[in-house]
């Protein structure tokens, strides 16, 4: 599992763009600033819906007043999906919208669960704090658990 103090390694991640989906590699992504990384186990679930997502978008303010350059919610749904939750949520370009369909980028961070029948592979509820593509902190949940990665606790340690 990727640890406080290791960069942030290289994949792929998309986002839906003006046609179609946009590829970027989060390592470049992140290599200056601060952003916040936030994953859930699937758009459209419950914690995730109720109150995981909600939260940033809440607090984006917040957030950008502490000094972070981008909020990132990653997920192991296509970026069509991911953005449909987001116009569901009135997001609003608060946070920006990640996905991680084959979730091997997640599986390179050791971030996955296997949830069986009900998903198959989905990345673990988490939350990373990225500084100049450098992980200077890392809050992964427990089973069935929504504390740590929240955006209160979150902003606690910016």
């Amino acid at each position: 599992m990727i640890n406080e103090n290791d960069k942030i390694p290289a994949g792929t991640l998309s986002t839906k763009g003006t046609i179609g989906t946009e590829q970027f590699d989060p390592a470049e992504k992140f290599a200056k600033g601060t952003h916040v990384l936030f994953a859930v186990p699937g758009a459209f679930t419950p914690t995730c819906s109720e109150q995981h997502l909600p939260g940033y978008v809440e607090h984006a303010d917040k957030f950008v007043a502490k000094g972070v350059n981008g909020l990132y919610c990653l997920a192991t749904n296509d970026a069509f999906v991911m953005q449909a939750w987001a116009n569901s949520l009135n997001v609003n370009n608060k946070v920006t919208m990640l996905s991680d369909g084959d979730a091997g980028w997640s599986e390179k961070l050791g971030l996955t669960m296997d949830t069986g029948a009900f998903g198959g592979v989905r990345t673990q509820r988490f939350a990373m704090i990225i500084r100049d593509g450098v992980v200077t902190n890392l809050f992964v949940e427990g089973p069935q658990a929504f504390e740590v990665s929240a955006a209160e606790h979150v902003l606690k340690h910016l």
